[in-house]
């Protein structure tokens, strides 16, 4: 009775559980950056609220699952002993009516002879009384005998009837407690099920969110023009240490490469040409699960040019200088041939010619380009029997990314590089070792306001500000719609506070904001897989630290002008 209260409980408890979170405000629409962030926090909130609701009771489900099955490995032992005395009661009922029979011969015989048998009378018609004795003396024993007899079986009739009936008991009783125990198990695993169903549910919006809250920072990202690759020309990427701004302390934040970082890194690829590794090892260096494979006579169609020869549409292909060495281009030709089978399904569909695709300006190439195509002919990456979606971009700075990195979904050729000559465990070290080191977007601080030299340097307040609104935010996400850059319009069509309004805003809070800075660090990075992880920020208002992606994206919403942090690898100078 004990544990059925106990169940009883849990269920009701559980009960209580779904509504709450239900009630949560999560749902997977948002409008803008702010939105999403309040949306992303709310689910988050409620995942972590049902997790600890959730699990007391899980704790409960699984003694009581345990408790059921000790239960009912008693209930199993139970009804194997019941069968064996079932089976002794059957084969005592047999013995009992040979007894009964023989019993009630004795009680027959018993009868006659107390009936009979007068002592006296015995006594006085013998002849003989020492004869007369010893047969009263055995008609005595026979009938205290007898009286045992029908005694004992009386006895046994009634030790075998009260068993049968107990056992009898004892087993309907079982039944209906193991009966009632798994359908209140049924109840309790169908709502702790339920619970845990949501919770996956909720974890799905939250990608959502997240997913939407990346496409608003994608389209300010976009605003800075960055090529995705060479095809787009030279690369324009200015050195922010060799401006002086005009004013002391100031901060820049470099960032290691450009976007997209998946696949071939095209400077990288001139890196280890120059280091003379050949074109498949190049291509190896950036690419996984893959073999080479020839696919000739392939055709292909072009977007304004018709249909047409691969072969002749590679020639076309402008997306590394022709003069850079001969196994960097072999590997671009490769990369490219396999891209655009990929992208056009076998031909099956139409490529565009600009670096959304990738760029191509019709006729021939020539030179080093055109031996590069000659000497790979057919020539392309297969992965499990589908050809590889060969990316490329023109700096990743030091690391290569997964596609599931980058863009959420995963592709087994794609893989996390460090492209080094050895290992790194420094700024420094990664500015000396990385195979596109040359280009001019190695390491660079993206965007540029028309005063202060056109550099992206920042003045200490504007830092201090940077940092107060991660402060703000994290104590208040409903704050969120006010904290955008103050230069240009709110998105969500609210009023952008100032930096004076989010340090009253702080100070309402009891937290002591920022007015100046006068140190900036990267303070915590993994040289791993190429990712800073810390910010550490020092000023009058002391020092904190802050989780290196969230410093970037509210960095990205709130820093002037066009000025980004354009990558998950950044570092901070300081004049």
């Amino acid at each position: 009775m004990k544990r059925i209260i106990i169940i009883s409980s849990i269920v009701y408890c559980l009960f209580s559980i779904v509504p709450k979170a239900v009630a949560q405000s999560c749902d997977p629409s948002c409008a803008s950056m702010d939105e999403c962030r309040d949306k992303i926090a709310k689910c988050q909130e409620a995942w972590s609220s049902m997790e600890k609701a959730k699990k007391p009771h899980a704790d409960a489900l699984k003694k009581m699952e345990a408790d059921i099955a000790a239960f009912q490995s008693r209930i199993k032992g139970i009804e194997k002993e019941l069968f064996k005395k079932e089976a002794a009661i059957a084969e005592g009922e047999k013995e009992l009516e040979e007894i009964v029979l023989v019993a009630s011969v004795r009680i027959r015989q018993f009868y006659m002879r107390t009936s009979s048998s007068i002592p006296m009378l015995t006594l006085l018609s013998s002849t003989n009384i020492g004869s007369a004795l010893r047969t009263y003396a055995y008609q005595q024993a026979v009938t205290s005998e007898d009286k045992k007899v029908i005694t004992q079986t009386a006895m046994l009739v009634k030790e075998l009837e009260d068993k049968k009936k107990k056992l009898e008991k004892e087993k309907g009783t079982l039944i209906v407690w193991q009966e009632d125990l798994d359908k209140r198990a049924v109840s309790v695993r169908k709502l702790v099920g339920e619970a845990t169903a949501y919770q996956t549910k909720l974890s799905g919006i939250i990608a959502s969110l997240t997913a939407q809250q990346q496409s608003f920072l994608a389209a300010k990202l976009a605003g800075l023009n960055l090529p995705t690759s060479l095809g787009a020309g030279p690369l324009f990427c200015t050195d922010d240490r060799k401006l002086d701004p005009g004013f002391r302390p100031a901060f820049a934040f470099f960032t290691f490469g450009i976007p997209h970082r998946v696949g071939m890194n095209q400077y990288g690829a001139l890196g280890r040409a120059q280091a003379g590794q050949q074109y498949r090892d190049i291509l190896n260096a950036y690419f996984a699960n893959f073999s080479i494979e020839k696919r000739e006579g392939m055709r292909i169609k072009v977007q304004g040019y018709g249909e047409m020869g691969l072969e002749d549409y590679l020639l076309g292909i402008y997306e590394m200088p022709g003069e850079w060495p001969i196994e960097a281009l072999k590997a671009q030709v490769v990369a490219a041939r396999s891209y655009a089978l990929s992208y056009t399904n076998n031909g099956a569909n139409e490529i565009c010619t600009t670096q959304a695709c990738q760029v191509y300006k019709g006729g021939n190439k020539g030179g080093n380009w055109e031996s590069a195509v000659r000497a790979t002919t057919g020539e392309v990456m297969v992965s499990g029997g589908e050809t590889v979606k060969g990316w490329y971009s023109s700096t990743d700075g030091g690391y290569t990314f997964s596609s599931g990195d980058v863009w959420g979904s995963d592709k087994s050729w794609t893989k996390r590089t460090r492209d080094t000559n050895g290992d790194v465990g420094s700024f420094s070290d990664l500015l000396s070792k990385a195979y596109d080191r040359d280009s001019p977007c190695f390491y660079a601080a993206q965007g540029w306001r028309s005063e202060f030299g056109k550099s992206a340097w920042l003045k200490s307040e504007e830092v201090a500000d940077i940092a107060n609104v991660i402060l703000l935010s994290k104590a208040d996400s409903g704050t969120r719609e006010h904290l955008y850059q103050q230069d240009k319009p709110n998105p969500g069509g609210k009023e952008t506070w100032g930096r004076d309004k989010v340090k009253d805003e702080l100070r309402s809070r009891n937290i002591t904001p920022y007015n100046s800075v006068s140190d900036v660090s990267a303070s915590g990075v993994d040289f791993g897989v190429g990712r800073t992880t810390q910010v550490s920020v020092s000023g009058d208002a002391g020092s904190t630290s802050f989780d290196g992606a969230e410093f970037k994206d509210f960095f990205n919403l709130r820093a002037p002008a066009n000025i980004q942090i354009v990558g998950p690898l950044f570092n901070v100078e300081k004049k």
